[in-house]
């Protein structure tokens, strides 16, 4: 080769340099994707947003990620609340009868509403519409309450006549529903129809375990919810008076009863029980840094505490796999608070709740990886402009003797 091409040679080595720096420093970046710690195995096919869509159990087998347990309800999910991965599913969008767990939907809609120290004097007319066989805090008519009990009636006890009490405030039981439907469809909750405002069994009315992932994500975020979900044991008022008796959180994980053992580090959410839903549950725990967010439908074993169990097999499997699972999904981001209203219900920012913008998996790396090659071109392109130069400014190349 001659002399006269080292320059231009050297320009474009400059910038191939250049570019492969660029690559490298941009390929942890692409590697770390939402799909995996070290590479982006397990990212759904090209054009899918996710697994979920597909029936049966979702799960991407990985070295040294233990397969989830085998379940008998019909539908569940397991979520790292941090990153938002859902790291195992099955029938994820399955529509399904919620039964009580919809109090979440109910809560992410009210809560923020009212004060907890409001006082309502409760109407026989609020709890005229009462379904036979629900579940009751003992709410009384003509009774004046503090919003904080009501509440610890709908958590705790999963009352029906605090939900029909808290449903009066908000202007009615069909305002309520037509409230909660608008909620669940800002959230993306697409799996979700809304027919009775407590859970209760009602022609037409589903939900699913991605969508109660998306409750129970959704409420974790507001501290009010977060607290009442949280609460064990609370005191409830007799007769609007001073006098008060206990009542206790029905979520057996949460509080240990009737042969459960309570599981290390649930911070919540909310359990349910209908004749048509079977058993349901939200779960949230939290260990060493890490929240993991379960949702369990139907469980079909036959077994008397099987809800639970089957949470906490996949909590335990949740918080062994989570370090090194890959995702079969994501759930968007949560929702923000608007910090142009007043939350009623603790003085602060109220919970704006919007359509959340679904995060496409893999969009992250896919425009790392875009960049990273336009940012390569670029600098290739100067390079080339530059040896271009050097060729007019020299064309006959460098004498002998001369620098090269």
């Amino acid at each position: 080769m001659s002399t006269a091409s080292w320059p231009p040679v050297r320009a474009v080595s400059a910038a191939a340099v250049c570019a492969a720096s660029l690559l490298a420093l941009c390929g942890p970046a692409v590697a770390d994707g939402p799909y995996g710690i070290d590479d982006l195995r397990g990212a759904p096919p090209a054009g899918t947003e996710s697994r979920l869509d597909d029936r049966g159990v979702q799960f991407v087998p990985r070295a040294g990620v233990p397969e989830p347990p085998r379940v008998s309800a019909l539908s569940w999910a397991v979520t790292e609340l941090g990153s938002r991965k859902i790291l195992a599913a099955k029938d994820a969008h399955r529509p399904l009868p919620p039964a009580s767990t919809l109090k979440t939907l109910f809560a992410l809609t009210v809560l923020p509403k009212f004060s907890q120290g409001t006082v309502h004097t409760v109407s026989g007319a609020e709890l005229a519409g009462i379904e036979s066989g629900s579940a009751l805090a003992g709410v009384k008519e003509d009774t004046p309450y503090r919003v904080a009990d009501l509440w610890h009636g709908v958590f705790l006890t999963s009352g029906s006549d605090a939900v029909h009490a808290l449903a009066a405030m908000n202007g009615g039981w069909r305002k309520t529903i037509a409230d909660m439907q608008a909620t669940a469809d800002r959230l993306g909750a697409r799996d979700t129809t809304v027919e009775s405002a407590d859970g209760f069994d009602t022609p037409g009315q589903s939900s699913s375990a991605y969508d109660l992932s998306l409750f129970g994500q959704a409420g974790l975020t507001d501290p009010d919810f977060a607290h009442f979900a949280a609460t064990r044991t609370a005191q409830f008022p007799v007769d609007g008076g001073a006098d008060t008796y206990g009542i206790q959180n029905t979520n057996r994980l949460l509080v240990g009863s009737h042969g459960v053992a309570p599981y290390d580090g649930l911070i919540g959410v909310k359990n349910g029980y209908t004749t048509h839903a079977g058993n349901t549950l939200i779960a949230a725990a939290k260990r060493g840094g890490r929240t993991l967010l379960v949702t369990v439908m139907n469980p079909r074993s036959g077994a008397e505490n099987a809800v639970y169990e089957e949470a906490r097999a996949l909590l335990d499997w949740g918080f062994a796999a989570a370090p090194r699972a890959a995702a079969v999904g994501m759930l968007p981001a949560p929702v923000d608070r608007d910090p142009g209203t007043e939350h009623a219900a603790h003085g602060g920012p109220a919970t704006r709740l919007h359509q959340a913008a679904v995060e496409r998996p893999g969009a992250r790396a896919n425009a790392v990886i875009v960049w990273s090659f336009s940012a390569a071109g670029a600098v290739a392109v100067a390079g080339l402009g530059t040896a271009l130069w050097w060729r007019r400014r020299h064309p006959d190349g460098p004498q002998d003797g001369q620098p090269s």
